[in-house]
C-alpha cells in the first residue's frame, strides 16, 4: 500500500510540468504535434494516477478504455501520416492493453480502474513484458536526453527551458520507468 501512495504522488507531481508546458510554449513556434504530444503526456500521466491510486475512480474503467483507444487511434493516424508520434501511440496502446487485459470481475475492484486491487495477472503476459521491456529502454534512452537537456539548462543556455525538452524527457523517463513497472508487475 505504502509503494503504491508513493507512486500515485510521484505520477501526481508530473501533472505540474505537463500542465506549464501546455499554458507557457509557444506551440506556433514548436509545432503542433508537440501541442498533442505535450496534451498525450498530461492525458497519460493522468491516467497512471488513476491505475496506481488505491482509491481508483472516479472514471470507470470502460470509460478509460474510450479515452485511450481514442488517444490510440489518434496517434497511429499522426505515426501514419507523418512518421511521428510513435511514442504517444505505443504509450496508449500500451495503457489501453494494460486496462482491457486485466480482470475486471470482483466485489472489491468493481468497475473502478485500480491496479493495486489487482490480484490476476493480465491476459497475454508475453504482451506486457515485450511493452515493459520497450518501456524500460525507453526510459533509459530519455534519461540519457533529460540529463544532456539539464546540463544545457544548467549551463544558462535557455534554449531547452524555453522549448520544455528538458521537462518532457524527465516526464518520459518517469513514464516510461512507472510503464515498465507496472506491465512487469501485471505479466509476473
Amino acid at each position: 500500500m505504502v509503494v503504491d501512495w508513493a507512486l500515485t504522488a510521484v505520477f501526481a507531481a508530473l501533472v505540474l510540468p505537463c500542465v506549464l508546458r501546455l499554458v507557457r510554449l509557444d506551440y506556433t513556434r514548436l509545432g503542433h504535434g508537440v501541442r498533442h504530444g505535450d496534451l498525450a503526456e498530461l492525458l497519460l500521466v493522468v491516467a497512471m494516477v488513476a491505475m496506481l491510486s488505491p482509491v481508483g475512480g472516479p472514471i470507470p474503467a470502460a470509460g478509460w478504455q474510450a479515452v485511450l483507444a481514442l488517444t490510440t487511434g489518434w496517434f497511429a493516424l499522426a505515426w501514419w501520416r507523418s512518421r511521428t508520434c510513435a511514442h504517444h501511440a505505443l504509450s496508449a496502446a500500451a495503457m489501453l492493453y494494460m486496462v482491457t487485459a486485466m480482470p475486471h470481475g470482483g466485489a472489491d475492484h468493481g468497475p473502478w480502474l485500480t491496479m493495486p486491487a489487482m490480484d490476476a495477472r493480465v491476459a497475454v503476459p508475453l504482451v506486457a513484458l515485450v511493452a515493459a521491456g520497450y518501456f524500460v529502454a525507453d526510459a533509459a534512452w530519455s534519461g540519457v536526453l533529460a540529463v544532456r537537456g539539464l546540463a544545457v539548462v544548467g549551463s544558462g543556455s535557455g534554449a531547452g527551458a524555453a522549448s520544455g525538452q528538458a521537462s518532457r524527457a524527465v516526464c518520459r523517463v518517469a513514464m516510461g520507468a512507472g510503464m515498465g513497472y507496472m506491465l512487469l508487475a501485471s505479466a509476473l
